[in-house]
């Protein structure tokens, strides 16, 4: 299994060997355990369902506490499922820690990158603003929305103001910097998608 569920904790800088510095994202994976192996024998596919975050019992629905009982694993906030080859190396209950990854191998991080709101068409998508001097009216407004008689319609592709951010981003080509298994922690070189103590997906390329 090469892929972990994280919070990402913030951003630093740590040097190397070789005293170049490097600006670094930590990532903390706390609790990830085995909720349930799944068999290319039974469900038609090998894989492991991971399950990631402390949550109180008042917040669980019947049918997750269930599922959480019988892999007599306390109850998780989040379910994610990894494909392996090998589900028999596994355990339900197994935790799962960051040694899976060794210094210097490459991976992708996937997280909900920050919400900004609705915004308009100059911020969402960098588009350019009227003249602003000589009796100009025209300044921050969208700009021509296409022909009148024909087609006689807005195109679905047109870019107008709307809601920004908050969605799926994968960065791709990471390097893992430092791997700190006392404290289960990933030092990944570069920035990664969405807020502190965001929840981040680290695959291995």
């Amino acid at each position: 299994m090469k892929g972990i569920i994280g919070k990402k904790l913030g951003m630093t800088q740590v040097f190397k060997e070789d005293g170049t510095l490097v600006p670094v994202t930590v990532v903390e994976s706390q609790g990830m355990k085995v909720v349930q192996i799944k068999t290319e024998g039974k469900e038609g596919y090998n894989s492991l369902q991971i399950g990631f975050g402390d949550i109180k019992d008042k917040n669980v629905n019947k049918p997750k506490k269930g599922h959480f009982s019988k892999a007599q694993v306390e109850n998780k906030r989040m379910l994610k499922e990894f494909r392996i080859d090998n589900p028999e190396e596994f355990e339900i209950g197994q935790e799962i820690k960051v040694d899976i990854f060794e210094e210097g191998e490459i991976v992708d991080v996937e997280g909900t990158s920050k919400g900004k709101g609705f915004q308009g068409n100059i911020k969402r998508h960098n588009q350019s603003r009227g003249p602003e001097t000589h009796g100009s009216k025209y300044h921050r407004a969208v700009g021509s929305m296409g022909a009148s008689a024909h087609p006689a319609r807005v195109f679905k592709t047109k870019k107008l103001p709307g809601h920004m951010g908050h969605e799926k981003v994968t960065v791709k080509n990471l390097e893992i910097v430092k791997v700190d298994l006392e404290k289960n922690l990933l030092l990944i070189k570069g920035a990664v998608p969405g807020p502190k103590k965001g929840t981040v997906i680290v695959r291995k390329k």
